[in-house]
């Protein structure tokens, strides 16, 4: 994402969540080893409408959204996407990602991380499955 993005922020909720995934065995980053991602705590989380089911991650992130200049904030749920649209933030998440990985010839296929994705279990339906492997020029047309 270093590549993609000037900074990467990421709100401490989400720095816990991927520490608690790691302890579990999950085979994810260690936030500490990536130079290019800086743990930044959000002012006026009150600005964030509480809504029920909105983890503490989504909800950081959203935060530091409000908070800081011309960001694009990365969410995977769908509800806090809905709030990111609610509070006019423009927003990607994993799949936007990748998506752009391939137009930039920075990975040749999107499938082989599906995979990944699917043994970290990353949800995603088949339905979405199949729109983003057609976008890439992987699945059928």
């Amino acid at each position: 994402m270093d590549e993609f993005y000037t900074r990467t922020l990421i709100p401490p909720a989400v720095a816990r969540e991927l520490e608690l995934g790691r302890a579990l065995g999950v085979d994810l980053p260690d936030i500490g080893a990536l130079p290019w991602v800086k743990i930044q705590a959000p002012e006026g989380l009150d600005k964030v409408p509480t809504v029920a089911n909105l983890g503490a991650g989504e909800k950081e992130v959203l935060a530091l959204g409000l908070q800081v200049p011309n960001v694009v904030v990365i969410l995977d749920e769908r509800l806090g996407r809905l709030q990111a649209e609610v509070l006019k933030l423009p927003f990607t998440g994993t799949l936007g990602i990748l998506l752009r990985a391939k137009v930039e010839g920075r990975i040749s296929r999107i499938g082989p991380v599906l995979e990944q994705l699917d043994q970290l279990k990353f949800r995603l339906s088949s339905k979405t499955r199949t729109a983003v492997l057609k976008l890439a020029g992987e699945g059928a047309a």
